[in-house]
């Protein structure tokens, strides 16, 4: 084992246990599409009293989670309020614009989050000849921000301003768990009130697929229908939803032992010549580091592979995500690969 290469590219490269795989090779199957795939119908019931809603629906990808969401929530020509940092508008291809023909007007924030206050300011002087505002964003844990968590108060004011304009109001809940987790708060307090609402179950939970995205009965009826014209319709999904729902029984409360990791992970990159980071900054999974030397951080992360430890270079910052792949030994073992390369001690 620790000849394996450290892998922290993503919480999203977890591979299935041996008893997820069980659990998936014995799933009772059925017609998913007709709805009659009981693991699939459980797993779906399952995240809908998780998020606080009505209804839920499997799909691939949170991707396709989002795309959906927005299908419904708006329509061509309308403009989505977000910060610049959400994952749908850096990270799914244009989708936004290319399936629904909307496009983003950014709010912009310390810690991948804007103020509640600024979707009020931005409503009121809103010309009546631009892009129709109609739907509010939430990303929760912010990615591009390190894993920053929204906090509740923030999060209901968030919605209360966005209903009170009008607008619906949408939770990219990809990595939700992990702020549950970290804060002790419910995941359905963060989710229950926004018009729809979805969790990954790969990111940290180690399934090899899928989302469910929740919201109404009504919400998730038309779901149905968007996540066809997507091409999206599963058949005999139980044997992935079963991977899910296995994820949900079992590797949601150890989400605690990656925080820690990556709190760990961040402490021992304190300090190193060449970088630059804030580990109180660390609040959930995902590590930012900068690189300040004269090396770019491309060539650091190649040098970091070459030691075994696999990360990610974002312009001039180093990404590192912890997961269940990832075990403490392994922390230690990627903290001496980052000194070995920025010459603070030699490669133990």
């Amino acid at each position: 084992m620790a000849d394996l290469p450290i892998d922290l590219i993503s919480d999203t490269h977890t591979r299935p246990t041996p008893a997820m795989r069980r659990a998936m090779a014995e799933a009772e199957v059925g017609s998913s599409q007709d709805g009659e795939d009981p693991t699939v119908s459980r797993l779906e019931a399952v995240v809908a009293e998780l998020l606080g809603h009505e209804a839920a629906i499997f799909v691939p990808s949170g991707t396709m989670a989002n795309q959906i969401a927005i299908r419904i929530h708006t329509r061509p020509g309308d403009a989505i309020l977000a910060h610049p940092t959400a994952h749908t508008f850096n990270f799914e291809a244009n989708g936004p614009a290319v399936n629904s023909g909307v496009s983003l007007q950014p709010l912009d924030g310390p810690r991948g989050q804007y103020r509640p206050e600024q979707i009020t300011e931005i409503v009121a002087g809103w010309p009546a000849i631009f892009s129709r505002l109609s739907l509010a964003w939430v990303e929760q844990t912010v990615n591009l921000a390190g894993g920053t968590i929204w906090p509740l108060e923030v999060v209901e004011d968030v919605i209360q301003r966005a209903h009170a304009a009008g607008l619906r109001a949408h939770l990219d809940g990809a990595r939700l768990l992990n702020a549950s987790i970290a804060t002790g708060i419910p995941a359905r307090a963060y989710a229950g009130a926004f018009d729809s609402a979805w969790i990954d179950l790969t990111k940290g939970l180690g399934a090899p697929l899928g989302a469910v995205l929740a919201g109404s009965s009504a919400f998730i009826a038309e779901a149905w229908r968007a996540r066809q014209q997507f091409g999206g319709g599963l058949r005999q999904a139980g044997i992935v939803a079963a991977g899910g729902l296995y994820a949900l029984e079992h590797h949601v409360d150890r989400l605690a032992e990656d925080h820690a990791n990556a709190r760990r992970l961040a402490d021992g990159l304190a300090g190193l010549p060449g970088l630059e980071i804030d580990p109180s900054a660390v609040e959930t999974n995902i590590v930012f580091v900068r690189v300040a030397g004269p090396r770019p951080a491309e060539e650091l992360v190649a040098a970091l592979a070459a030691r075994g430890v696999r990360v990610s270079a974002i312009g001039d910052r180093i990404r590192a995500v912890t997961h269940l792949d990832v075990d403490a030994a392994g922390i230690e073992r990627a903290i001496r690969a980052f000194a070995a390369v920025t010459g603070a001690r030699p490669d133990a």
